[in-house]
């Protein structure tokens, strides 16, 4: 049997951070039903979002208590990926503008 000796968190610390998933999503059904975020719902319900996420990622997946070189090789392909996206999508809002004459 191999001996871990990384640190990694408590139950205590699993349980706070369960607490405040949960928070977060009880703002995010509620900003969805506030007629006064409509405007900015799709940005805060995806900043929102990426914070559940990294919570999750970083406690439950256990990326904070392991070596920067696994954080690395999740995170790396991850921006890549989101920065293809927004290329994409910035490039066919650019062509969809200039088919339209807008």
């Amino acid at each position: 049997m191999t001996e871990q000796t990384g640190a990694h968190a408590t139950t205590g610390t699993y349980l706070r951070i369960a607490a405040i998933l949960v928070m977060i999503t009880l703002i995010e059904v509620g900003v969805f039903y506030v007629p006064a975020f409509q405007s900015v719902l799709v940005p805060v319900l995806l900043v929102l979002s990426a914070v559940k996420f990294t919570l999750v990622v970083m406690f439950y997946m256990h990326l904070k208590f392991d070596n920067r070189f696994f954080a690395f090789l999740f995170g790396g392909p991850l921006l890549l990926g989101f920065a293809v996206v927004v290329s994409l999508l910035l490039i066919f809002y650019g062509a969809i503008r200039l088919r339209t004459g807008m």
